[in-house]
């Protein structure tokens, strides 16, 4: 299969960057970060979620930073909503796209939501009705696609279901997370594969942890599968906070170092997002975990 000549890079870094950060991020910094994407022509960008602060004590100050951000034309800027109740919150931030997420683990999904995987997809119904009456899109992500903490391999056919469950509610992309970055890159052509005859591949995208060091392998894959959207996170920021040692999401730098390599159109200046992702670093008082943008800075 040839590869995708445009990819679209949905940025993470404010939401699942940030959430797992321990030192509280002030409101001003997370708006610059989100601007400064978007000045670096990011397209798609998570800028926080709707969830309890009692949970994620991080993103408190969401409905701030979305008063706060220039909006962009032409520039999405979502929010994370596991319930109707983020999703009202949301709403009245004036947020107008949203993403939910469930597990294709049982295990993962009781410990991180407490309940099955089937519970979870049911508690999404009223928000996917509440969404649609508001004209809001919704996007899935689909976590443990390629292993579990607990309960180590997962079945492709199992991330296939539940992945086809999240299309057949209403959700017009599925994103497929390697959460602990176990995946390597056979194993992300099967689990495309198979999944593909479930969910069209242009309705998938990939979400890889850079845990084992094999995210920009496991992308390169996935292009040779035909997908053509990939989540990534400026700076390498993030973790997961239930998957323990997980590294961060990889880096938005390198995926755009990467893809430019290919000659695949982005739209995004790599520079201004190296100088994005070292502000932002600098913020949290440590290096960018971005190998492109470390060698960069070495060169100047």
């Amino acid at each position: 299969m040839s590869l995708p000549q445009r990819v679209r890079l949905v940025e993470v870094g404010p939401r699942d960057g940030l959430q797992n950060e321990k030192q509280p991020i002030s409101v001003a910094d997370k708006v610059r970060l989100v601007d400064d994407l978007s000045a670096a022509g990011l397209g798609y960008i998570e800028v926080g979620s709707f969830v309890s602060p009692k949970w994620v004590p991080q993103m408190a100050g969401s409905a701030e930073v979305f008063a706060g951000i220039e909006q962009r034309p032409g520039v999405t800027y979502a929010a994370l909503t596991p319930n109707l109740q983020g999703l009202e919150a949301a709403l009245a931030a004036g947020v107008k796209e949203v993403a939910v997420f469930a597990a294709a683990s049982e295990a993962f999904s009781q410990r991180n939501i407490n309940c099955s995987i089937a519970e979870s997809l049911k508690r999404f119904k009223p928000l996917m009705d509440t969404a649609r009456q508001h004209g809001v899109r919704v996007r899935g992500y689909v976590s443990c696609v390629l292993g579990c903490p607990y309960e180590g391999e997962v079945a492709a056919e199992q991330v296939a279901a539940v992945a086809g469950e999240l299309q057949a509610m209403g959700c017009y992309e599925v994103s497929l997370g390697d959460t602990i970055g176990v995946g390597t890159a056979g194993g992300v052509r099967h689990l495309f594969e198979v999944v593909g005859r479930h969910v069209p591949r242009e309705r998938l995208a990939g979400h890889f942890h850079d845990t084992y060091g094999q995210a920009l392998a496991n992308i390169y894959a996935s292009l040779l599968e035909g997908i053509a959207v990939f989540d990534s996170s400026v700076a390498g920021l993030g973790g997961c906070p239930y998957a323990k040692g997980a590294t961060g999401n990889v880096a938005s730098e390198d995926v755009l170092y990467l893809l430019q390599g290919l000659g695949i159109e982005t739209g995004v200046d790599l520079p201004r997002l190296i100088e994005t992702g070292q502000r932002i670093s600098r913020v949290l008082g440590r290096e960018s975990a971005s190998r492109v943008a470390r060698a960069r800075a070495h060169l100047e």
